[in-house]
């Protein structure tokens, strides 16, 4: 059977899904606002809608709904920006805090599962593939 980068890339994405959806069973977040918060919480810049659009990939709008239900359930909450009244920075609550250590040690559990055996040259060459993929998929598809 030919290899088909495609069909690989979904079978690894809809395995992957069903690891996320175990660590779901474990907390009370879904794994994208577990992700999400996991990137917040890592950073010690001011953190923006747009840094998660780029650090995810995802649509404005997907984006604003993550970000919504995440308000509602307590973890996080947009403040006007000190440099920029338009700008709404991300801040995480004390709920999101306590979350902390339980979404880290996940998160990093699903990286070391799904990268088990796998060299450092191997990932560097899989990191430098699949940015060129993505680089392909951003222009026209012809």
């Amino acid at each position: 059977m030919k290899q088909d980068a495609a069909r690989q890339i979904n079978r690894v994405s809809n395995m992957l899904r069903r690891k996320m959806n175990e660590f779901s069973a474990f907390t009370d977040l879904t794994f994208a606002q577990s992700r999400a918060l996991y990137f917040i919480l890592r950073n010690s810049d001011e953190i923006y809608q747009k840094d998660i659009e780029e650090e995810y990939m995802l649509r404005p709008p997907t984006a604003s709904e993550l970000l919504k239900s995440m308000e509602q359930i307590g973890l996080l909450r947009r403040e006007s920006s000190a440099t920029d009244g338009r700008r709404k920075r991300i801040v995480p609550t004390d709920k999101a805090l306590v979350q902390k250590e339980l979404v880290e040690k996940e998160i990093i559990a699903l990286e070391e599962c799904l990268t088990s055996g796998i060299s450092p040259q191997d990932m560097e060459t899989f990191f430098r593939v699949t940015e060129h993929m993505l680089s392909n998929l951003e222009g026209d598809i012809p």
